[in-house]
């Protein structure tokens, strides 16, 4: 199945679980920032920000279903269709999100040219912040990362019988994968996935270094 059309399936039966630390991420972002969403899926996340006083958030998604489920539940929102690269002005964002979107990605070189890209639009000492997911270490996890990694070429990939295909990193790739950014919270944690399987999972707080 088309991953694309598989989210936009989604969109229809699936209600995401992947937290978000409003907590960590006020500690770095005020409530005038410019915000945006990456991957905001109907914009749970979005909302969430907007009730606690956020003013300037902006979602994309590339599943249209996903934006036209949000624009449902959450008209006051600003939701658009829209993948990397963004359609959006050099330096433009004070600080971007990222909510189980690159387990979603699989591939090192669309992860890399996502987090370029973020670098790209957000300003000068700018912010990311992500929740994603952690490989983990029990049979059922070991079996499927060792049955699809010939299929993807990447340990940590797995296919779903629903048809998804995603991935769990390991913290070392992630540090390679976010060098450009200086760590201000690292958090690792345990919850649930939209399956209601539990999974290892992480919480990044990242500064744009000044000279990107």
């Amino acid at each position: 199945m088309n991953q694309e059309d598989y989210w936009d399936q989604a969109a229809l039966t699936k209600e995401f679980t992947t937290p978000f630390r409003r907590d960590v991420f006020a500690r770095h972002v005020t409530k005038k920032a410019r915000i945006l969403d990456v991957g905001c899926g109907y914009g749970r996340v979005a909302n969430e920000l907007y009730q606690s006083g956020f003013e300037q958030i902006q979602g994309i998604d590339y599943s249209q279903q996903m934006i036209e489920k949000g624009h449902g539940l959450y008209p006051h929102l600003w939701l658009k269709k829209g993948s990397s690269p963004f359609e959006f002005a050099d330096h433009s964002f004070d600080a971007v999100i990222l909510v189980a979107v690159l387990t979603c990605i699989v591939e090192d070189t669309a992860q890399q040219s996502l987090i370029q890209d973020i670098v790209r639009v957000l300003k000068p000492g700018g912010v990311l912040y992500i929740n994603d997911f952690l490989l983990n270490h029990d049979v059922r996890n070991i079996q499927r990362y060792d049955q699809f990694k010939d299929v993807h070429h990447t340990y940590g990939v797995f296919e779903l019988d629903e048809g998804a295909v995603l991935r769990h990193h390991s913290t070392e790739y992630l540090e390679g994968l976010l060098s450009d950014f200086d760590v201000l919270e690292f958090e690792t944690c345990v919850y649930a996935t939209m399956n209601r399987h539990t999974s290892n999972g992480f919480c990044f707080m990242g500064q744009l270094e000044k000279d990107c």
